[in-house]
């Protein structure tokens, strides 16, 4: 009996019946947060004339030129006289 219950879970995953109700629900949380991001750089983020698309890709640019930076900036700071950086 055990195995035969066994058995029919088998087919049933392999069959995707349980990964296509996970995909379902994966795909509405990712649609409804897309959704949500999209409103909120609309509304906070874009500048006169901007569209949501072009602030994300400014969002994205600035967050790089940031991160660059501050890698610099690390690099500059472990850095003492009379020693190689990163040793």
């Amino acid at each position: 009996m055990a195995k035969s219950g066994l058995t029919a879970a088998n087919k049933k995953i392999a069959g995707g019946g349980a990964t296509s109700g996970f995909q379902k629900i994966s795909d509405g949380v990712v649609s409804g947060y897309t959704g949500v991001e999209d409103r909120f750089v609309d509304w906070y983020l874009t500048r006169d004339g901007e569209s949501t698309a072009m602030a994300k890709e400014r969002l994205r640019k600035e967050e790089a030129r940031r991160r660059k930076e501050a890698q610099t900036m690390a690099r500059v700071r472990a850095h003492k006289p009379g020693r190689e950086p990163g040793v």
